[in-house]
């Protein structure tokens, strides 16, 4: 994948001409070193830009509407004097970028003994942003309000969670999916309806047949495979029959072939996601694992047996996790361990994990695979490093698509798994794997889902705000019966929401 530009975050500062020439200088000073903070905050993935200070809602409707054009990820607000917040109607039902409401003052503490009223007209962020809230709620603009000082680390904490749910929108609303091939029959979670993706999301998901891809496989050449197998041996530990000269190597060579076609295909089409299906392979030999798993590490959203959704998800965490730790892969609920009071979830896929959340180099392996019908596939084997994490599903509900996210704690495997040719993440689900279960169930949500270590569920809500996608979250204060009475309540509310 091409790397990608470090998307743009526009800072806007409001205020109004009355105040004069002097106080607007003073205005501007302060709002740039405000922005320049942010801009600098390794929390922040993004450029923070800032905007000359609005005064009009000529100039207020002219940065809102180029925010959409010029590309930028969000906007930062802030009302540094009181900006009457009529002048700022146009401009919010224009915008169409996320936006953020900072409530803060360019001093952290008070000059008691200095105070005058040249100070009080200059530092009204008090309640001019009051007169800001009111104005987004009254139009009903979705945003996220983080009130503070940005010398402090929870507040860009706070507002480098939205930028990264920002940058994931950004990436959302641009991306172009393609599926080799369709779902898995008889599956019923992973269809969805593509047009309103498009339409509530802006993705873009189209079929093609496996065979396209197979005329791109069957055109790579020696170099590029040559050049493949040797950063395979440098970067894992590749099993001995795989080795040059092994009697499966020709099988490593072949999987470089394909992930050198598929890495082709995607990007000459401007492809950022994809889905394959076991079911429908046509000529390629192999099912594609270690490629798979390799594009996923390099950024790429992938979903297994057609699942486009999930493909969407894992790339749009993606974008938003970009140089944070911790990894972020497809995945799916597999198999448990009720031992009672220590109940885990085995998690894995018939190949398709992501090494970004390995605990150690991989292993290159090649097994039988009962279903698919073809030759021996190579794959990454690792079990997935410990720590907190976040497993996330979207599911679509017949009138609108629902995020359902549990918190889960990922754990080393209790015993070997010599046996098990396949990468894996065991985790401990919050509350508990029974209510873990029974509140994920009843949600309707999918069985394939997102496990990222590097995103958390401030960053998710963001992005549910940002998308007005309803999102469920599953954690240490959930109970079964509460979890039901919330899914009710988004019924009537989601409906209400449409309109008649």
């Amino acid at each position: 994948m091409t790397p990608e530009p470090l998307p743009e975050i526009w800072f806007l500062t409001g205020s109004q001409s009355m105040y004069g020439e002097e106080t607007l200088r003073q205005v501007a000073g302060q709002s740039r070193e405000i922005a320049r903070l942010l801009d600098e905050s390794p929390d922040i993935p993004a450029r923070v830009v800032w905007k000359p200070v609005l005064t009009s809602s000529t100039e207020i409707l002219k940065v809102c509407r180029d925010a959409a054009v010029e590309g930028a990820a969000g906007v930062i607000a802030w009302m540094h004097t009181f900006s009457p917040a009529k002048m700022w109607i146009s401009g919010l039902d224009a915008l169409s970028t996320p936006l953020l409401h900072l409530h803060t003052q360019a001093n952290l503490l008070l000059p008691w003994g200095d105070i005058d009223m040249d100070f009080m007209n200059l530092n009204q962020a008090a309640h001019g942003d009051r007169e800001f809230g009111f104005i987004q709620t009254r139009l009903g603009v979705a945003r996220k309000t983080v009130a503070g000082h940005v010398s402090d680390p929870r507040v860009v904490a706070r507002v480098g969670a939205w930028a990264r749910a920002a940058t994931g929108w950004s990436a959302m609303r641009t991306l172009r999916l393609a599926r080799f091939g369709d779902n898995m029959r008889d599956v019923a979670v992973t269809e969805g309806d593509k047009v309103e993706a498009e339409l509530h999301f802006g993705v873009s998901v189209n079929t093609y047949g496996v065979n396209d891809l197979v005329a791109v496989v069957d055109e790579v050449g020696d170099a590029q495979i040559d050049s493949l197998v040797k950063e395979y041996d440098d970067l894992y530990r590749l099993a001995p029959e795989l080795r040059p000269g092994g009697d499966r190597h020709q099988s490593l060579r072949y999987a470089a072939q394909i992930e050198a076609g598929l890495r082709h295909f995607l990007d000459a089409g401007g492809f950022r996601a994809f889905t394959t299906n076991f079911e429908d392979l046509g000529g390629l030999r192999q099912l594609p694992g270690i490629a798979v798993q390799r594009l996923m590490a390099d950024g790429y959203g992938f979903g297994g047996e057609g699942d486009w959704k999930t493909s969407v998800l894992v790339r749009t965490l993606k974008a938003m996790s970009a140089g944070m730790p911790g990894g972020t892969s497809f995945m799916e609920d597999y198999t448990y361990d009720l031992s009672p009071g220590q109940e885990l979830v085995l998690g894995a896929h018939m190949l398709e994990v992501c090494p970004t959340i390995a605990a150690a180099p991989p292993n290159v392996e090649i097994h039988p695979l009962s279903i698919g019908g073809r030759e021996d596939p190579v794959r990454l084997v690792f079990d997935a490093a410990p720590g907190p994490a976040v497993v996330l599903g979207l599911a679509d509900m017949g009138d609108r698509f629902r995020l359902v996210a549990n918190e889960v704690d990922v754990v080393a495997p209790p015993h070997p798994l010599p046996k098990l040719p396949v990468a894996r993440a065991v985790w401990a689900p919050r509350p508990s794997l029974a209510t873990s279960a029974e509140a994920w169930i009843t949600a309707g949500a999918p069985h394939h889902t997102v496990l990222s270590q590097a995103i958390g569920v401030e960053e998710l809500h963001d992005l549910a705000e940002m998308t007005r996608t309803e999102l469920i979250v599953i954690d240490a204060d959930t109970t079964t019966r509460r979890l039901a009475d919330e899914i009710r309540w988004n019924q009537a509310y989601y409906r209400l929401a449409r309109g008649f």
